[in-house]
């Protein structure tokens, strides 16, 4: 395994010999690169003071060099140059993770960064952004801050060599740590992942959910997302090798234990592990914690956690309606209004209630007492009542079980404004509550399909309130004895006020995408924008290897954009009607429309390729 290291005065020779040759590597003439020489000379004095570090392979052979010069808030990447036979390999990769970590302990908040022309594309995929027009530094011949590191594409070379050689291209980086509430998630460092999505609807016992929980087993592949990082992932299902090591590639991970295929069918996850003692010893032997999607009697068992059923009382729809009542009742949330919600005691109670809003044009929302990502809640307008042959028609439709009768919140006028927007934030042992932030949701027909976090993501209207009512969420919910992770869900209405609607007692899809988004700042410098999107289709089922080359070519399509593309649930792809779930992340919101635009095109395209020539005409 590659390493990295401190340089050595005594190396400061052999050094300056390796960044020549990488210099020489882009086919640079002898004469330009002796004008680069009296720039590029590393001298012994000169080794601590710039914080030149190398990394070198097992055999301690130096394959890159980095340098880290100037001192906080504002820093320069004076070199990065790699062994033109390691180019293509990760080391500078490493490197540069490796400079933005320093920085980020100096205390370094803005790294500048001038780079050879042909590098731009490595810096753009690695995160860096273009500095404002007018800052492009321009050079006769290349000076300290010059770098040179592998590309991570053919494309990119050809793309950078357009640039006239000897003017370097700034670039710049936001050095960050890790969020707050990341660090005390897990307490800063490495967790177990436990995939039980299946185990945690199935107590529910709601028969708005699949029996089978098929589609839960699904969504249990997020567990590679349950902290920031993890160090192992606990999955019913098999999962392709290559999936994990593409998302390990993409987020930096190193060293992450999978065990997959533990439960086909059926909610058992928790119980797998359990009958499997060296299993269980490893998992909980290691000190680390262990993170579910969410609380479960078997998981309590496994992690040696009290369990208290009673803490998942608000993850019912009329508990939490209820708790969003007493709240509001208590004043200081001007922009939250309740809609008006009647628990019915009967299906024909609820059929009654149906028809009386039917006949006043009005439309209602019915809803289960629980559900999972939209199941079990359904939108009925007064014309679709009619249409079916009255209420107890439409009530026949839905499942069994008790109903909520919720008075429907019109949206805003304008198709294209903020709608479902939701808080996420969690309790931790000690009863304190951690606000993690708002994120703008994707709901379509009442299922959720995603939802996207990040700087400007949530309408600055909106995201005062949001946090505001959250906050109080969390407070009544550790008051109640609970502890973990929460959201709540919110949709806006026509005056621009916001309507909570339910809790979650759990992990959620929008906090997969703020645990990526933490990674990903402290990975590749702040301000990331992160989406989750639930399904992206297929445009056809493809064998485990191709999936993978067809995952690879768009993470590097991705990154020629300054975006990050990270498969999400790969399962999907292997049923009769196949889907990914994927995560794309960008420094801007145009970036990131269009790597997502980009890889629902490239999944949608694969469909071609089995496409057989055109008949004949006669």
């Amino acid at each position: 395994m590659v390493k990295v290291r401190a340089a050595r005065a005594v190396e400061a020779e052999a050094l300056t010999g390796l960044v020549m040759r990488s210099k020489a590597h882009w086919g640079y003439d002898a004469g330009f690169l002796a004008a680069c020489a009296p720039e590029l000379r590393i001298r012994p004095d000169e080794v601590t003071a710039r914080r030149i570090v190398v990394a070198e392979d097992p055999r301690g052979t130096v394959l890159g060099l980095a340098s880290l010069e100037g001192s906080a808030p504002l820093a320069t990447l004076g070199l990065l140059f790699v062994e033109p036979s390691a180019i293509g390999q990760g080391v500078g990769r490493l490197l540069y993770r490796d400079v933005l970590r320093r920085a980020v302990e100096q205390g370094v908040r803005r790294l500048v960064i001038d780079s050879d022309p042909h590098a731009a594309g490595f810096y753009r995929a690695m995160g860096a952004v273009a500095a404002p027009t007018g800052q492009t530094a321009a050079a006769d011949t290349a000076g300290a801050g010059d770098t040179n590191t592998e590309p991570d594409t053919p494309a990119h070379t050809a793309a950078a060599a357009a640039e006239p050689n000897g003017h370097l291209v700034r670039f710049e980086a936001a050095p960050a740590p890790l969020a707050g509430w990341a660090r005390a998630w897990t307490g800063g460092g490495r967790a177990v992942h436990v995939g039980n999505v299946a185990e945690f609807n199935a107590q529910f016992g709601d028969s708005s959910l699949d029996r089978e929980q098929a589609a839960a087993h699904h969504y249990a592949c997020l567990a590679a997302f349950y902290s920031p990082c993890p160090s192992a992932l606990v999955l019913p299902r098999a999962v392709p090798a290559g999936w994990t090591d593409l998302v390990g590639r993409q987020l930096g991970w190193t060293g992450v234990e999978v065990y997959d295929g533990l439960v086909e069918r059926g909610p058992g996850l928790v119980d797998a592990v359990r009958a499997r003692p060296a299993l269980a010893a490893r998992l909980t032997g290691s000190g680390e914690p262990l993170v579910p999607w969410g609380l479960t009697r078997p998981f309590g068992l496994l992690a040696g956690r009290p369990w208290r059923s009673g803490e998942l009382h608000y993850e019912s729809k009329a508990a939490a309606h209820g708790l969003f009542e007493r709240i509001l009742a208590e004043g200081g949330h001007p922009g939250i209004v309740l809609p008006a919600q009647v628990r019915a005691a009967t299906r024909w109670a609820a059929a009654r209630l149906l028809a009386a809003r039917a006949r006043a044009g009005k439309s209602t929302v019915l809803k289960s007492e629980h559900g999972v990502g939209g199941s079990g809640t359904t939108v009925v307008t007064a014309g679709q009542v009619r249409a079916a042959g009255g209420a107890r028609a439409v009530l026949r439709r839905l499942p069994r079980g008790p109903l909520l009768v919720e008075e429907f919140v019109a949206g805003p006028p304008d198709p294209g404004a903020a709608r479902d927007l939701t808080y996420d934030g969690f309790v931790d042992a000690a009863g304190k509550v951690h606000e993690v932030g708002a994120a703008l949701m994707d709901v379509t027909a009442g299922a959720y399909r995603g939802a996207t976090v990040g700087p400007g993501a949530v309408p600055e209207w909106a995201e005062k309130p949001i946090l505001a009512f959250g906050a109080a969420v969390g407070g009544e919910l550790a008051a109640s004895g609970y502890r973990g992770w929460f959201d709540v869900d919110f949709v806006a209405d026509s005056a621009g006020r916001l309507a909570p609607t339910e809790t979650n007692l759990r992990l959620t899809g929008p906090s997969i995408a703020f645990m990526v988004a933490a990674r990903l700042d402290a990975l590749r410098g702040a301000g990331h924008l992160v989406r989750i999107a639930d399904r992206v289709e297929l445009g056809a089922r493809l064998p485990e290897a191709q999936l993978d080359e067809l995952c690879a070519d768009l993470a590097r399509a991705c990154a020629d954009l300054g975006a990050v593309f990270v498969p999400a649930i790969p399962t999907g792809a292997f049923d009769p009607v196949p889907w990914l779930g994927v995560l794309v992340a960008a420094h801007s919101l145009e970036a990131l429309d269009a790597a997502e635009a980009l890889v629902r095109s490239g999944a949608e395209a694969v469909g071609a390729m089995f496409d057989g020539p055109a008949p004949a005409t006669p």
